[in-house]
C-alpha cells in the first residue's frame, strides 16, 4: 500500500525547492551621467534667446538658435560649451547696435558641430557703423566672430551678411573644418565698409577651410601665424586677396605650411600678396600657391615683400629678419588680370632672405611690371 502522504510531502519539498529559485532578471545598464544632465535639444528665440542660450549652453547637447535679436553691447556667447554641442542657427540672428569692442558671436570648445540650417542667417548689419575708416577710427566697431579655442570642431554652411569690420577670427583652433561659408560684405563697397577681413587666422593648426565666398574690403584671407592651414575652393571678390601676414611684431611669428588652391580672387586691390613686416624677425616658410585664377585686379597681381610697415611698399628697405622659404607659386591665371594702372608682380626681399622657391606657369599680365624688385630668387621673375 502506497503512503499517500509521504508521497505529498515529497512533491511539496520538490515545489517547494523549484519556488525558491526564481529565474534571474537581466542587469539594467544606467544610462551614461551625460545624459542624466543633458537635456537632448533646446531651442532659444527672440529678444531673450542670447542671454538664455548663454545660461543653458552646459544644459543642452543640441543647441537652436531661431531668430534671436541679441541685445545691444551683448556677445551671443557660447565659449563653454561641453564637448560634441551641436549649435543650428535658423531663421535671422540680429545685434542691436552699440559702439564696443565686441565679439558680437563667440563660439569654443572640443568636438563642436555649428550649422546653419536652409535659409538661415547672421545679420549684424554692418552698416550701422561703417564710416570709411574701419578699425582706423570714427566710430568704434564690434568685431563679429570669435571662431576661438575650437579643437576637432566644424563650421557648416554659415551665411554672415555686412559685419562692422572684421568678421571671422581663428585663433587656438586645433582641427577646424570650415565649408561653405558666405561673407556677403558687399554693400561696404559703396558703403563705407572698411577692415571687414574675412578670415584672421593665427596660432592655429590643421585649418581647412572650403568652398567659402567672400565678399569685403580687405584681406579675403590673412594667415598671420599657424601651422597646416588650408584654404580651397573659394572666391574673394572687392578686397585684398589671399594674404600671409603681416607676420612680425606678435607674440607668435610662424608661419609654416599653407596652402592656397583651386579658387578665385576678382575685382579686388591685390590677388596674392605675402606681407613680412620691416625690422621684425619671424619664418614664414611652406607656403603654397596653386591654381588660383586672378581677375580684374587693381593694384598687384602678386605682392610679396619684406618691408610691410602698415602700407604695400612704404619705402622702406626690405628686411631679413623673416626669411621666406620653400615658397610655391603655380599655375596662377592671370592673363589681362590687372589693370593698367597696377603692377603684375612685386617681389621685395631682403638679402638671402627668399630662397628654395618653385615658380611654374604663372601668368599675370595686364598692369606694368614694377622696376625695383630686390633680391629675387632666380626661378621667378617681375617682369611679364
Amino acid at each position: 500500500m502506497v503512503n499517500v502522504f509521504s508521497t505529498c510531502a515529497v512533491f511539496l519539498a520538490l515545489t517547494t525547492s523549484v519556488i525558491a529559485k526564481p529565474v534571474a532578471e537581466p542587469a539594467i545598464t544606467p544610462a551614461p551621467k551625460l545624459l542624466d544632465k543633458r537635456a537632448t535639444s533646446c531651442t532659444f528665440s527672440e529678444s531673450n534667446g542670447a542671454s538664455s542660450a548663454s545660461e543653458s549652453q552646459k544644459s543642452c547637447s543640441t543647441i537652436i538658435l531661431s531668430n534671436v535679436a541679441v541685445p545691444s553691447g551683448q556677445t551671443l556667447d557660447l565659449s563653454d560649451l561641453p564637448d560634441h554641442t551641436t549649435v543650428v542657427f535658423e531663421g535671422e540672428t540680429t545685434w542691436s547696435y552699440q559702439e564696443w569692442d565686441g565679439p558680437l558671436l563667440q563660439i569654443s570648445g572640443n568636438g563642436i558641430t555649428v550649422e546653419g540650417a536652409s535659409g538661415a542667417y547672421l545679420n549684424p548689419d554692418g552698416a550701422r557703423w561703417w564710416d570709411g575708416k574701419g578699425s582706423n577710427g570714427g566710430k568704434k566697431k564690434p568685431k563679429f566672430f570669435s571662431a576661438h579655442d575650437l579643437t576637432s570642431s566644424s563650421i557648416t554652411n554659415l551665411l554672415i551678411q555686412n559685419t562692422p569690420v572684421q568678421a571671422v577670427s581663428i585663433n587656438g583652433c586645433n582641427g577646424l573644418n570650415i565649408t561653405d561659408m558666405t561673407i556677403d560684405n558687399s554693400a561696404g563697397d559703396t558703403e563705407g565698409g572698411h577692415n571687414t577681413d574675412g578670415f584672421d587666422i593665427g596660432s592655429s593648426t590643421n585649418v581647412v577651410i572650403t568652398g567659402a565666398n567672400v565678399y569685403n574690403q580687405d584681406d579675403c584671407v590673412a594667415v598671420n601665424s599657424g601651422t597646416d592651414i588650408t584654404f580651397s575652393g573659394g572666391v574673394c571678390s572687392g578686397g585684398h586677396g589671399l594674404s600671409i601676414g603681416s607676420v612680425g611684431g606678435r607674440s607668435d611669428n610662424t608661419v609654416e605650411t599653407v596652402k592656397f588652391e583651386n579658387s578665385e580672387v576678382k575685382n579686388s586691390v591685390n590677388g596674392i600678396r605675402i606681407k613680412a613686416t620691416e625690422g621684425d624677425t619671424g619664418t614664414i616658410t611652406g607656403v603654397t600657391y596653386s591654381q588660383i585664377i586672378l581677375q580684374d585686379i587693381s593694384g598687384y597681381g602678386i605682392l610679396i615683400e619684406q618691408n610691410y610697415n602698415g602700407s604695400d611698399l612704404n619705402g622702406g628697405t626690405p628686411s631679413s629678419g623673416i626669411p621666406i622659404t620653400e615658397l610655391t607659386v603655380e599655375h596662377i591665371s592671370g592673363s589681362g588680370a590687372v589693370e593698367s594702372g597696377g603692377y603684375n608682380v612685386v617681389i621685395a626681399c631682403g638679402k638671402g632672405a627668399c630662397s628654395n622657391w618653385t615658380w611654374e606657369d604663372v601668368v599675370v599680365t595686364g598692369g606694368k611690371d614694377y622696376g625695383s624688385c630686390s633680391n629675387v630668387p632666380s626661378v621667378a621673375s617681375c617682369s611679364a
